[in-house]
């Protein structure tokens, strides 16, 4: 070796260093913002969705807490009633269920079931009866059977 040689002197060729992860290129800069607005849209979503049940859940939560309190009194039933009014209000606001009472009521509720209308009837105005009764001559556990059917049907 010649150490007067300028070819000994010259060195393997080096490959630029890379640019590194940050900041990252106007790709991945799109893909992040159009993931931030499709996460954002979900979440809104979801918001509007829950307020929208809100409803049915405060119904199901009511059913439940009407089903641990059974009693055979006339308020227990006014009380069924009037959950089972607020359902349909939400769900059959074009018939005005609010002010309907009595036979109309009944019928409303047998109309609004999907089967087992017929077998229905007794219990249903019997429910509706016993909300004015002193002595209920039904018993809350069919009345909440009831209930439970037409609600689910409706929700």
């Amino acid at each position: 070796m010649n150490p007067q040689d300028p070819l000994t002197q010259l060195k393997d060729i080096h490959l630029p260093e890379t640019g590194g992860w940050w900041p990252p290129a106007p790709g991945w800069w799109l893909l992040a913002a159009l993931c931030l607005i499709a996460l954002i849209a979900l979440a809104v979503a979801w918001k509007r969705h829950r307020a929208r049940t809100l409803w049915k859940r405060q119904a199901k939560a009511e059913l439940a807490t009407l089903g641990q309190q059974i009693r055979n009194e006339p308020s227990w039933y006014g009380d069924l009633n009037r959950l089972l009014k607020r359902v349909a209000r939400q769900t059959h606001e074009h018939r005005h269920p609010e002010s309907m009472t009595g036979d109309q009521w009944v019928e409303f509720l047998l109309d609004t079931l999907p089967k087992d209308r017929i077998a229905s009837r007794p219990t249903a105005e019997a429910m509706v009866a016993a909300a004015w009764q002193p002595k209920p001559a039904i018993d809350p556990r069919n009345a909440l059977t009831f209930a439970t059917f037409w609600l689910e049907a409706q929700l």
